[in-house]
């Protein structure tokens, strides 16, 4: 998003009506939390939660090569997914460094949908035409004006869909449909991923439908879900945030060098596959055993909380990384949990987080998802 006025999502007024607490993020004017973030949090984990994510981007990629244009430019083996599946991925810039992670669905052969982060749209639109998708007969679309995203997570999410759509329209997970006709008379597409861990689905309506789907799901019992305990139940499933956990160098300010990392520094079990040839692999394959990789830590003792910035030390004091996320975790009674870079360690490993200039925690090396 461009300096201005925060834009508000087609849901602002619905926000409004249930008196949520609304913050300017990245320029989007949307709901910290409702009630709080510990209930909220609690009840996507336990029932299923209703969360506002038109803030993020769709794009459209299209074409007869587009599979294999995507493939070149993308960490994931696009090639090996078939038809109404979806699939993790990074893309890199030509040094290597991250720019984004997305969640894409291979519609069909010829049709690829894509959900860059919502600070990144106009990033990842710039990047992606610098790479020539034209030689390869491959279209870009930005969708993202003119469609709302809604997502429904938790254990009872499938009953919330069927009560609210009618049945026919549940997809499993890492799987894309479109819809079909329904109780509320909307097209658009479902796609069985999300961001919290849990089952669930995340919803692709026109701007025009998008109310009536979020009152219909309201009203089938999801609990409206704010940022807050979005970052929360991400984080204990280890997921990384954007522009958090990891930063495109082309937009840091000079004060976040740290977060410019690739793939295997990331060290996420998916979305990376090295045997195919895109942009940036160079440097994911010429990294040394000693190099920082993203861990997570879990605490062992009360103290100041995780935070990002909290350096983390070896128990004799030497510092060996530094969180780029942690928080108390409402799913293990507020334990202090983090994730970041750490050097030299394995699971099992117990360290020092410096959570205070007078006080350190002890805490052991987890590999996420804590819950």
């Amino acid at each position: 998003m461009g300096e201005g006025a925060p834009v508000r999502t087609p849901l602002y007024d619905e926000h409004v009506s249930l008196q949520a607490n609304i913050v300017d993020f990245h320029g989007f004017e949307l709901p910290i939390w409702y009630s709080s973030i510990t209930e909220e949090h609690l009840a996507c984990r336990s029932t299923a939660g209703l969360f506002d994510v038109s803030h993020m981007g769709s794009f459209r990629f299209s074409g007869k090569g587009v599979r294999e244009w995507l493939e070149t430019v993308a960490t994931q083996k696009c090639s090996d997914i078939a038809p109404g599946r979806c699939a993790y991925t990074h893309f890199l810039d030509h040094d290597g460094f991250i720019i984004d992670d997305m969640i894409f669905a291979v519609v069909s052969e010829t049709e690829i949908l894509g959900v860059p982060n919502a600070s990144m749209i106009d990033v990842m639109w710039n990047w992606f035409h610098q790479l020539n998708p034209e030689q390869m007969g491959v279209t870009l679309e930005n969708l993202s004006p003119s469609m709302s995203i809604i997502a429904l997570q938790g254990p009872t999410s499938k009953e919330m869909l069927d009560e609210a759509f009618g049945e026919g329209q549940h997809v499993g997970r890492f799987k894309w449909s479109a819809l079909s006709e329904n109780n509320l008379g909307v097209t658009g597409w479902i796609q069985g991923t999300g961001y919290t861990g849990e089952a669930g689905y995340e919803i692709f309506v026109p701007n025009e439908d998008v109310v009536a789907v979020w009152r219909a799901l309201a009203e089938a019992g999801a609990t409206p879900i704010g940022l807050g305990a979005r970052d929360t139940l991400r984080l204990e499933k280890g997921y990384l945030l954007s522009g958090v956990d990891f930063l495109w160098p082309g937009l840091d300010d000079g004060l976040h060098t740290f977060l410019a990392r690739d793939s295997w520094e990331t060290n996420v079990p998916f979305g990376l596959d090295l045997g195919h040839e895109f942009t940036g692999k160079s440097r994911v394959i010429s990294h040394p055993d000693s190099d920082a990789r993203w861990w997570g830590i879990k605490y062992l003792e009360r103290g100041p909380l995780p935070r990002p910035g909290k350096v983390v030390t070896t128990l004799d004091g030497s510092v060996i990384g530094e969180l780029t996320s942690g928080a108390p975790s409402p799913s293990l009674g507020n334990t202090g949990i983090g994730i970041g870079y750490i050097s030299g360690v394995k699971e099992g490993d117990e360290v020092l987080i410096a959570a205070s200039p007078r006080s350190s925690v002890k805490a052991v090396i987890v590999r996420p998802p804590f819950v």
